[in-house]
């Protein structure tokens, strides 16, 4: 498939340049979608942060360098673009569980990570229930937050943006703006992903102008791809998120836009068993 193999050419790009300056808007680039989309889908399809991936994959170099004797222990930091010994150490530590001068004694057990390589595995043993909608722009409100574009570290921190948002009590003055316009319900919005940032809302969709502290944002025009989801959160929308990625989207003839990812959280208990939700991914048909 066309997809997957955009998306091993990146990671082809990525084990090329392992022991360079890894550029991830060239693998974006190579791969067709943006920054932030690139890392949620490697993320998800590889069940490792593309970070910690990168990380993993040096360090396993790191160590065949140290136990030929081709390079001191600075030399090999320096190799792999650590210029603080401590914090080669920190790194290589973090995947061998032993510094990289004990690295050299012979007989040391070492880890090894390979490459990865993506294939698509067909299971289709639990249902998806989604449509396919094309929807006119429409505007948010809300509050928002500048997050760094690494998957690994917004799983930490858009969560803890929730956990304030909710303590400063702006969930009922947020909700208090809806007017029935679609999507009707308390909105995750993951927007703006160029660069080294994305912005992240939580919003509702509104026709109303919002009082102080909160601001407004424009969804534009797109077509959705919307999943509905039924379970406690916040496991059953993530478990969603990677089905969506790694089962439905590489084989439905359709790929990631560039627009907000949005999800829709309805009323009612979010740990219950039968609680709603939805995922809304703008997509465009593959040419």
């Amino acid at each position: 498939m066309e997809w997957l193999e955009r998306f091993n050419r990146a990671v082809d790009y990525i084990e090329e340049n392992l022991e360079e300056e890894i550029c991830l808007e060239e693998a974006a680039r190579i791969a067709c979608c943006s920054v932030f989309h690139f890392q949620r889908i490697f993320s998800h399809i590889a069940d490792v942060p593309l970070s910690r991936y990168i990380r993993q994959r040096r360090m396993t170099l790191a160590a065949a360098r140290l136990q030929s004797g081709e390079q001191t222990v600075l030399d090999t930091g320096l190799r792999f673009g650590y210029s603080s010994p401590t914090a080669f150490n920190r790194a290589f530590r973090g995947v061998h569980g032993i510094s990289p001068a004990e690295a050299r004694k012979p007989g040391v057990s070492l880890k090894a990570h390979p490459r990865i390589h993506f294939t698509i595995m067909v299971r289709g043993d639990v249902e998806m229930n989604y449509r396919i909608e094309k929807r006119e722009a429409f505007r948010v409100a809300g509050v928002r937050e500048t997050f760094p574009v690494s998957v690994e570290e917004s799983f930490q921190l858009v969560p803890e943006f929730w956990q304030k948002t909710v303590r400063e009590g702006k969930i009922p003055e947020i909700l208090a703006l809806m007017d029935g316009t679609e999507p009707a319900g308390l909105l995750g919005i993951s927007a703006c992903m160029e660069g080294e940032t994305f912005d992240y809302l939580i919003a509702v969709a509104t026709g109303r102008e919002p009082g102080p502290g909160l601001e407004t944002y424009p969804v534009p025009a797109a077509t959705w791809a919307i999943f509905e989801c039924q379970g406690p959160m916040p496991e059953a929308i993530q478990t969603l998120q990677k089905r969506i990625i790694t089962e439905w989207l590489p084989s439905s003839g359709y790929e990631y836009a560039n627009a907000p990812d949005i999800e829709v959280y309805f009323e009612g208990d979010q740990g219950s068993p039968d609680y709603r939700s939805q995922v809304w991914l703008p997509v465009v048909e593959k040419n």
